[in-house]
């Protein structure tokens, strides 16, 4: 029989390359910031999410899309097994295109009749949807910042004298 040392040498290395051979095939998923990202024909991402940037599906997204301040085309045989979100940015499905559920706020949805959609479409269109959701929180802040300022302001000025 090998020593203890040994048999801890070996878990410690069956154990390394598992999780070797894991990561090797780990996460497909994709992140950008500022540089669009594209899904080609016969490639697989798991979740995809862009940050000023847009995405173009021409494979398979096994999750989620989400961009912020970009668009989201879905082409040709293009398909997305999660939810599609935009913010400030539009989703349009082409031809033969597959997803779920769609979300738009402050852009368009536009879909071709050969595409189709598994799930709901809700559709928030305008820029007033974009400043119900980041304006206006920013705004209140704004305006409990400066309240706070106002008070200590008046708190630390000086008491006026009484004259006569």
């Amino acid at each position: 029989m090998g020593s203890s040392s040994d048999r801890m040498l070996t878990c410690f290395l069956c154990v390394f390359f598992l999780s070797a051979v894991a990561f090797a095939d780990g996460s497909h998923d994709r992140t950008q910031f500022g540089h669009d990202i594209t899904i080609g024909t016969g490639e697989e991402a798991t979740d995809v999410t862009c940050f000023a940037c847009s995405v173009r599906v021409r494979g398979r997204v096994d999750s989620d899309v989400t961009t912020f301040g970009g668009s989201v085309v879905v082409e040709d045989e293009g398909e997305v097994g999660g939810d599609t979100t935009t913010f400030a940015g539009d989703v349009r499905l082409e031809n033969g295109a597959k997803a779920n559920d769609i979300t738009v706020f402050g852009g368009r949805f536009r879909r071709d009749p050969s595409a189709s959609v598994g799930g709901d479409i809700t559709n928030f269109s305008g820029s007033v949807w974009l400043f119900l959701i980041f304006g206006l929180p920013l705004a209140i802040l704004g305006a409990f910042i400066a309240l706070i300022v106002w008070l200590v302001r008046r708190l630390m000025r000086p008491p006026m004298p009484i004259t006569a």
